[in-house]
């Protein structure tokens, strides 16, 4: 009589020959995925604003971690840059602007509003054909 220990160990092995017999061949129907260099940059990294514009100015005060109203918002810009913006209405359009893109969060809590970053990460892809070719051309 087969004890337990071997009928599991016999069901185990029968399961690992199935998995096996189910695999495909990888006779050329399958091509090796090709070698490139991923980068993961945040989208922050890339985008480049107009210095000195309220875009500028609105980029370099809100940050990710933390939620900030425009209080706030305009204290940082009179620290940072020295420009004091009277009337507030004018951030708002860049504001809304940079929340209907997707790049700045909103939040409204007891009636005030509150804005943050988002942080949007993406990948990068370096194909190695590139590298040949630059190295190619470079020998000619």
């Amino acid at each position: 009589m087969m004890s337990f220990v071997d009928f599991l160990r016999s069901l185990f092995k029968a399961k690992k020959v199935m998995a096996e017999q189910a695999a495909p061949a990888k006779d050329g129907l399958y091509k090796p995925e090709e070698t490139t260099d991923k980068e993961i940059k945040s989208v922050w990294d890339i985008l480049q604003f107009n210095e000195n514009t309220q875009a500028f100015h609105l980029s370099s005060v809100i940050r990710f971690d933390e939620w900030v109203d425009m209080d706030e918002i305009r204290r940082r810009i009179m620290e940072l840059f020295q420009i004091n913006y009277e009337n507030e209405r004018s951030l708002y359009p860049y504001l809304k602007t940079l929340v209907d893109v997707g790049l700045v969060e909103t939040n409204s809590i007891g009636g005030k509003r509150k804005w943050r970053k988002k942080d949007l990460l993406i990948k990068i892809e370096k194909k190695k054909e590139q590298k040949e070719e630059i190295t190619l051309s470079a020998a000619q």
